[in-house]
């Protein structure tokens, strides 16, 4: 799979459930201070140990500076897509055009039913999920002066006004594993975010990107258009292992840049809560895996 020649970005994955609010905003807090470049928070609406996403992301989004800000994927069957369009256009805005939109098709039904959303096949979550995508964007197109109207099965709008335009083209990634998902992710995305913890493998990876690829070139755009990001986890040790992801820093360069040649990632998001492996990872691994694909690019 080719090195789609996307700049790197690194990130973090904050899971924090039944942790102090403030500790969570602490951990936020260092992610910018360990040079990452973007912090990402889980969507579980209907757990309460877990602090609401969208509020969270708010607040850090005003205690921190510099890092941009995503769900790690917010949860489309409970955040109806033309307010959830203009909450984050919103957020962009206020941020100074540092927010992000992962997104999922939804799973946990029957949670999901139990917080009044409605449960649907996975087809059908793909297909809300695609009419979804098409109501942020026309929400977003500002420059289109007609009303906005999406005749779809799962989501309408009909006449909706258009407005605000974020601060920035606001990436849209989808957490994708199966076909129809990847297809959606070649023909409408921005980003695709998978764990690589639910891979099977490395074949899994170069399969997947096949599929986005295809769908990309069968809806008339470049496969380079849809960024490759991954969300990782892994130890931190003194001696290699065999193990992807378990060792020294270097070794964990070694492997991403494997990805990144190999499997076309340019954005790796590190899930861990714990303030030294984030400190490590942004510190060690960020910098000396970009210094070595900037010079194998050039």
């Amino acid at each position: 799979m080719p090195d789609y020649g996307h700049d790197l970005i690194f990130g973090s994955f904050l899971t924090p459930a039944n942790t102090a609010p403030q500790e969570v905003v602490r951990l936020a807090k260092a992610v910018e201070t360990a040079g990452l470049d973007l912090v990402t928070f889980q969507d579980h609406p209907y757990q309460p140990g877990l602090l609401d996403a969208w509020t969270l992301m708010s607040y850090v989004a005003a205690q921190t500076e510099r890092v941009h800000i995503s769900g790690n994927v917010v949860n489309l069957p409970l955040r109806p897509p033309a307010v959830l369009a203009r909450a984050a256009a919103s957020l962009d805005l206020l941020s100074g055009g540092r927010f992000e939109l992962g997104l999922g098709a939804g799973a946990f039904w029957e949670a999901i039913e139990a917080m009044g959303g409605r449960r649907l096949t996975p087809g059908q979550a793909v297909q809300a999920l695609s009419e979804a995508i098409d109501v942020i964007r026309g929400v977003w197109d500002t420059g289109n002066k007609a009303r906005l109207r999406v005749e779809g099965e799962f989501h309408r709008v009909d006449g909706a006004k258009r407005g605000p335009a974020p601060a920035h083209d606001i990436g849209i990634w989808l957490g994708a594993y199966r076909p129809r998902m990847l297809r959606l992710t070649g023909a409408k995305a921005d980003g695709w975010l998978p764990s690589l913890s639910y891979m099977s493998g490395l074949d899994q990876l170069a399969e997947s990107n096949s599929v986005i690829d295809g769908a990309a070139h069968q809806a008339g755009r470049a496969p380079a258009e849809i960024r490759r990001l991954l969300n990782i986890g892994g130890t931190f040790g003194p001696s290699a292992s065999d193990r992807l992801l378990h060792g020294p820093p270097d070794r964990w360069v070694e492997q991403l840049a494997t990805l990144t040649f190999e499997h076309g990632f340019s954005g790796y998001i590190l899930q861990s809560d714990t303030l030294l492996d984030i400190m490590r990872f942004g510190q060690e691994v960020a910098p000396a895996l970009r210094a070595l694909v900037t010079a194998e690019r050039v």
